[in-house]
């Protein structure tokens, strides 16, 4: 793990095309702004491990998918 230290206003590139700057600093908190490709996600960790545990649990249901009704009405339409 790389550790930085920055003042408001300074900010660290990944890449080529991200940008972390530090916003403010109040305390024990410290706002940052995320400059990034729109085809990148970016999320709070908290969020992304909900995401990735709701992508789980779609990925475990049981039952017809929409691929499913999708070729059962191919099939009829081409007996018609």
């Amino acid at each position: 793990m790389l550790v930085l230290a920055r003042k408001p206003n300074q900010s660290i590139i990944i890449g080529d095309d991200i940008e972390i700057r530090v916003v403010d600093i109040k305390g024990d908190q410290v706002k940052i702004g995320i400059t990034a490709p729109k085809q990148i996600s970016v999320h709070r960790k908290e969020i992304y491990e909900e995401i990735q545990a709701a992508n789980i649990e779609a990925s475990k249901a049981k039952g017809e998918t929409d691929l499913d009704n999708l070729s059962k009405i191919i099939v009829k339409k081409k007996k018609k």
